[in-house]
């Protein structure tokens, strides 16, 4: 029987919100994802064509810059946990898109490489503090719901990454377009810096109205134990997924597509990745243990090799669409899978663990895509890499067991 505070925990929620407003809480922190993900980190595909001739990078070099951005990631994964606890939840999450903003605008000043990759670290570790606790807010949103309502949650924050990705292809290419060839991506990174400010403005609202997340540092080890499997897998996808997002774009260009078409591509596959929680939610919601992440890992995984057999725009804008629709949705399926397997209490480490061994994956696949695009045929080989890490991601995601403590719904 369902006790009174139970049963009210169902109808406004266990924070004093209603399902409507949970909703709307959601969304206000979904502005976290959009800029830590969307702007600060994928939005570089976009702008790496232009970078490249501009400076004469190699691809490795190019390749340098996502993965000091994954190097900052990793730094503020294993960071965020602990920053929280001792400033607070809020101000981590709103403190990381400050300087993810101030990070973006920077990198207008200066062609410097050297000067780039700090601000690509920099961005990459106040991205990963504000996702990491913004993910962390959201699940502590879901606290005394159902399963599918506390996935539901998730995948509406997780969206954010999408619209970031959509909203940086409408209009990253468009600008590029319409500026001159040897400092228009400056004006690039002005664009992401002002999308940056805004999303703060529109998340401080939706954070000062969340709840503060329960954290227990002392459950670090005992997160470990109960996400290893899941851990293997996410590293081995972040290696795998981040090829793709790094030079999709430079593969398009390769093949003859335009501007027109490249800002289809990009904002066809934002949009996919908004749905994708909503779309995956359910599904996420029902299997059990891995059973989530492995099956969208592997759907990642074809819609990654589908431009390798053609670069058609056909086949191209399928593989925008079933990436993009299933690439966030892992990380909403691994933090569900995180949610499930633990305690409350070790929620916040327990993302921050699985976020740092992404990062440390993300590290590791630009810089490995990158040479071997240039010692070989050209990114085409980076990306087939990407395909086949992405495929072993998911068999090891299969073997993740969801405990028996958490079994029941």
């Amino acid at each position: 029987m369902k006790t009174k505070d139970e049963a009210g925990c169902r109808r406004i929620g266990c924070h004093g919100l209603t399902a409507g407003g949970q909703v709307v809480v959601a969304l206000g922190l979904a502005a976290g994802p959009a800029a830590a993900l969307g702007l600060a980190r994928f939005a570089y595909a976009l702008l790496l064509p232009a970078m490249r001739e501009s400076l004469n990078w190699t691809f490795a070099t190019s390749a340098l810059m996502n993965s000091a951005n994954a190097v900052g990631y990793l730094l503020g994964a294993v960071a965020a946990a602990k920053v929280a606890r001792r400033v607070g939840a809020r101000p981590t999450f709103l403190g990381g898109l400050v300087l993810i903003a101030l990070a973006l605008l920077a990198s207008a000043l200066s062609g410097d490489l050297a000067l780039l990759v700090i601000l690509r670290s920099v961005s990459g570790a106040a991205g990963a503090a504000t996702f990491i606790i913004g993910a962390a807010i959201a699940a502590q949103l879901g606290t005394g719901e159902t399963p599918g309502r506390s996935a539901l949650l998730l995948g509406v924050y997780f969206a954010g990454g999408g619209l970031g990705i959509a909203v940086s292809g409408m209009v990253l290419p468009a600008l590029l377009a319409v500026t001159p060839a040897d400092d228009g991506w400056r004006w690039g990174w002005v664009a992401l810096g002002l999308g940056a400010a805004f999303a703060l403005v529109a998340a401080v609202p939706a954070a000062n109205r969340a709840p503060e997340p329960v954290n227990d540092g002392g459950q670090d080890r005992a997160s470990r134990r109960a996400v290893s499997r899941i851990l293997i897998a996410y590293t081995l996808y972040g290696a795998g997924y981040i090829a793709y997002m790094t030079f999709i774009v430079a593969l398009l260009k390769q093949a003859g597509a335009g501007v027109d078409e490249v800002t289809a591509f990009w904002i066809a596959l934002g949009l996919a990745a908004m749905v994708g929680g909503y779309v995956w939610g359910p599904v996420i919601a029902r299997l059990r243990g891995g059973g989530g992440s492995a099956l969208l890992m592997a759907v990642v995984a074809v819609g990654a090799a589908l431009p390798l057999i053609d670069a058609s725009p056909a086949l191209c804008f399928a593989s925008a669409a079933l990436f993009g629709i299933s690439f966030l949705a892992v990380v909403a399926a691994v933090t569900h899978a995180a949610r499930t397997a633990l305690e409350p209490a070790q929620w916040t480490a327990g993302v921050a663990i699985l976020t740092a061994g992404f990062a440390l994956g993300q590290c590791i696949g630009p810089v490995l895509a990158g040479l071997l695009a240039d010692i070989a045929d050209g990114v085409r080989t980076g990306m087939l890499l990407s395909v086949g890490i992405l495929a072993i991601a998911a068999v090891v995601a299969l073997t993740h067991r969801q405990p028996r403590k958490a079994a029941a719904p």
